[in-house]
């Protein structure tokens, strides 16, 4: 066992009163106060307060006053300068965020390390690479000159405001950079609302950011129940924009909401993604590519796998494959670096994941592998393999964000391509196969935000990320961003 030792700055960072983080300062807050919880152990690590009227209107206020004032004084190559500070110091406390967000999330310090931090590292010094890039276009006018006058026309991109950034649980830390950092190198300002299950880390990020020299106000973070605040942030006056990254049903009501108000909104949704696999791959290729596309960070993720189409000749043989490799991953504590399989994020999630399993069990799927938890404390559940009777089964159609992978056989691609695109989803999916030509066409009918070759789930700053259909709107990364945080002005002028 290597477990890892926990540093004393982060026992010390769980034993302090925590609330909020508003307008450059640390704020306790004046709500009731809410349990964070272990999932390893299922035992309190912390507690924060619930955040209340006051405390929006304060991190709205404080928000809105940088954003047409100290931020707005910013140039934007001082805010890209910031960004890179941001994550030089987010590296130097590497080991104390990956802590934070194991002891918070379960995930293990691995992937919180790995790909929590060094992602969100990664993505902060690409989006500070747009400072003084923004730009819009200079145009000819054609409108007749009365007296010899000549005319021009130019655009430019402007921030829009204040932005309501609204975090899910699974990747606290990284999630909150994608919204945060495109916001910031626009030129707007920034209020967080995390998950209720994962309120800690972008305290301490905000933190870092003022120890950087952020100016207060421009990055603010206020926790609490979701279904309190989301509202009183989303109608707030100061609200310019929406970004919420979450479940569909709660995505769709926060959508609602922000658009009633003619507010812009991106929402990315998540879905039940697909991966097919053609023939000409062999066994173990297809257990690998089950394995990377369906099971990291236990499922959670929004991008993840979930349904699989496998031809019919190679199903059994790769699900028994496929069985045998799981059990042999380590379900451990998420603090031993050797830990394959760590608990679910919250026991709310686990029942939920649980609760499908079951159902589809008495449904008549063939449950293969896993479909119960460990006899161990905390909020684990195995890595499950489910043989669906049909396209119609529940498995195939509702999402679990767990990992279960649900599988079904085909035998004509044709068939297979039109099971991958019948979902009212359209996040993600992936074909694997050896043959560029099926490869290339395939990817191109997938109905899909983001389409892998031969991978899945993995995501580059310098490619938009969003969903079609059911799994929202906007885009995320790349130059898209661009589009969701500035808004485009048209000058003329006549000389």
């Amino acid at each position: 066992m290597n477990q890892v030792a926990i540093l004393e700055t982060v026992k010390s960072f769980f034993q302090r009163e925590h609330g909020h983080f508003i307008n450059g300062l640390s704020h306790p807050g004046k709500g009731a106060l809410r349990q964070v919880v272990n999932p390893a152990t299922a035992q309190q690590v912390a507690h924060v307060h619930d955040g209340c009227v006051e405390d929006v209107e304060a991190a709205m206020t404080a928000a809105q006053q940088a954003f047409t004032g100290s931020w707005a004084a910013t140039s934007a190559l001082a805010r890209g300068n910031l960004l890179l500070k941001l994550a030089d110091a987010m590296e130097r406390h590497r080991e104390e965020l990956a802590q934070i967000e194991t002891l918070c999330s379960g995930k293990t310090i691995v992937l919180s390390r790995g790909l929590e931090v060094d992602q969100a590292v990664a993505f902060l010094r690409y989006f500070a690479g747009w400072a003084g890039k923004i730009c819009g276009e200079t145009t000819d006018i054609s409108i007749p000159a009365a007296q010899g006058e000549k005319l021009r026309g130019y655009t430019l991109r402007e921030p829009l405001g204040v932005v309501v950034g609204i975090i899910p649980w699974n990747f606290s830390i990284l999630i909150s950079i994608w919204k945060m950092a495109a916001a910031l190198v626009c030129g707007c300002t920034v209020v967080l609302k995390p998950s209720e299950y994962t309120p800690l880390t972008m305290l301490r990020v905000a933190q870092l950011a003022t120890e950087v020299g952020f100016p207060a106000g421009a990055i603010n973070v206020v926790n609490g129940d979701g279904r309190l605040l989301g509202p009183m942030l989303i109608e707030h006056p100061f609200c310019a924009k929406v970004t919420f990254t979450g479940s569909v049903p709660t995505g769709r009501g926060v959508g609602n909401s922000a658009s009633a108000l003619a507010k812009p909104v991106t929402l990315e949704l998540g879905g039940k993604n697909a991966a097919l696999f053609l023939d000409d791959m062999t066994v173990e290729e297809m257990v690998n590519g089950i394995i990377e596309a369906g099971y990291l960070n236990q499922g959670q993720v929004c991008a993840s796998a979930e349904r699989f189409y496998l031809p019919s000749g190679k199903l059994d043989e790769v699900l028994e494959k496929l069985s045998q490799r799981l059990a042999q991953f380590r379900v451990a504590s998420p603090l031993d670096e050797a830990c394959q399989i760590g608990p679910l994020a919250n026991k709310a999630h686990l029942d939920k994941v649980l609760g499908m399993v079951n159902q589809a069990r008495e449904e008549g799927d063939e449950i293969v592998y896993g479909g119960c938890s460990p006899d161990q404390p905390g909020y684990y559940f195995l890595p499950t393999v489910v043989k669906v009777r049909s396209e119609n089964s529940m498995m195939m159609r509702e999402e679990t964000f767990g990992p279960v992978g649900s599988f079904l056989a085909y035998d004509d691609e044709e068939k297979a391509l039109a099971m991958v695109n019948n979902s009212p989803f359209g996040l993600a999916a992936s074909v694997w196969t050896h043959n560029l030509h099926k490869a290339m066409r395939y990817s191109e009918r997938m109905q899909a935000g983001i389409v892998w070759i031969n991978m899945h789930t993995l995501l580059d700053p310098a490619l938009p990320f969003g969903g079609i259909k059911g799994s929202g709107n906007g885009r995320e990364f790349g130059s898209a961003f661009i589009n969701d945080y500035t808004r485009l002005k048209s000058v003329m002028m006549r000389y």
